[in-house]
């Protein structure tokens, strides 16, 4: 056991370069810096730490994404439900904590040695007109729902919910246009808490949290795609 969490250790700290470790520390400080300034919760602070961390080892093809996403499930649920924005605590409490455990066993067997990164690929454009299609009119559909629960904006709140649905299989899949999808619930997201905290809410650490949530779905959108491009499915 010593040795398959020494080689798994070894693989998590393989392949980072200057930049990425750079971008890591960058987000860590501004997340924690700021919530402070502001005097965030706690709770805010550590979900929006775990989160950040959680999609840039994602990003990177690390397994150890799915760890730090496990708690920034559990809490960001917490802090969703207490600003009632349901579609949120569902998706996260429903889908993101079981989805943590598939996606950590689905990714062993596809790591690369050499980087210790998980092998990226990408759809073929049928594929992704199909979930396109299917993702938007579940988008209306749940947020039907969500209006009907009293729901706060609740088509803004389906349409992030919707979009994490289809985003977090792909990520599973090791597909890259996962982050084409994460772009889309990040700027969404990012109005959902910016209208929250225009109200005179906490939890700025949240909408900092999905702000880098954003360039980094940018940044790693090219980065998958470029290294995907030979491997479509």
């Amino acid at each position: 056991m010593r040795t398959s969490l020494r080689a798994y250790l070894q693989s998590e700290c393989t392949g980072w370069r200057p930049l990425e470790l750079a971008w890591l520390a960058t987000a860590t400080g501004v997340i924690l810096g700021l919530s402070l300034f502001w005097g965030d919760a706690a709770p805010g602070l550590l979900a929006a730490l775990t989160g950040v961390w959680c999609v840039i080892l994602t990003g990177k093809g690390k397994r150890s994404s799915f760890l730090f996403g496990t708690v920034n499930v559990l809490l960001y649920a917490w802090i969703a439900f207490g600003a009632r924005y349901y579609g949120e605590v569902m998706l996260n409490l429903l889908y993101y904590f079981p989805m943590n455990f598939v996606g950590w066993f689905a990714w062993k067997g596809h790591m690369n040695d050499a980087t210790g990164e998980v092998e990226k690929h990408r759809m073929s454009w049928k594929t992704g007109a199909a979930v396109y299609a299917l993702t938007a009119a579940a988008i209306f559909l749940y947020g039907l729902v969500l209006r009907a629960l009293r729901g706060g904006l609740p088509f803004l709140d389906s349409m992030s919910t919707v979009v994490s649905v289809t985003a977090q299989i792909l990520s599973v899949r090791r597909l890259a246009e996962q982050w084409l999808l994460w772009i889309v619930v990040d700027a969404v997201t990012i109005v959902l808490w910016a209208v929250h905290f225009a109200q005179g809410q906490e939890h700025i650490s949240m909408l900092l949290m999905w702000s880098v949530y954003l360039l980094n779905a940018i940044v790693m959108y090219l980065r998958w795609n470029r290294e995907a491009k030979r491997h479509a499915v």
